[in-house]
């Protein structure tokens, strides 16, 4: 697909790295054309698909974009679910979305990737025994 420069990615999964060396969550990225008739029944099929349910402690994060539909979604798991606020995840979309909007699209994730690891170190702080359980990468189609 090809939709960031190998520098962007790098940045991006830079981020991930940071925002997880604070907690025993884990955050994905997957970028793709088109999301289907739903944004985010398609987000949840991602989300099985990579295996983020099998979360130990169920505290992953997706941020899933569809770019040629111009949508996007932030789906947690069941864990971070239950201790985020209410409006946590529509906070962190509407941060994205005024970034998006300004085409600013690598620094829209990764804000959107700090942010979600700022709620995760603090719900869920980073153990000496804690080991990345998912791969640190960005899922491309």
């Amino acid at each position: 697909m090809g939709f960031f420069t190998a520098a962007e990615i790098a940045k991006i999964v830079q981020a991930i790295k940071q925002a997880e060396s604070r907690t025993s969550g884990e955050i994905r990225v997957h970028v793709e054309n088109r999301a289907g008739d739903d944004v985010f029944d398609r987000a949840e099929e991602i989300f099985e698909r990579l295996k983020m349910h099998q979360v130990k402690e169920r505290n992953g994060v997706l941020i899933y974009l569809a770019v040629k539909d111009r949508k996007f979604v932030i789906l947690g798991d069941s864990g971070i679910d239950r201790v985020v606020p209410k409006d946590f995840w529509a906070e962190i979309r509407d941060t994205m979305a005024g970034m998006f909007r300004k085409r600013q699209f690598v620094e829209g994730i990764c804000t959107g990737i700090g942010l979600a690891g700022e709620a995760l170190a603090h719900y869920f702080p980073h153990r000496r025994d804690d080991a990345a359980e998912l791969p640190r990468e960005i899922q491309e189609e």
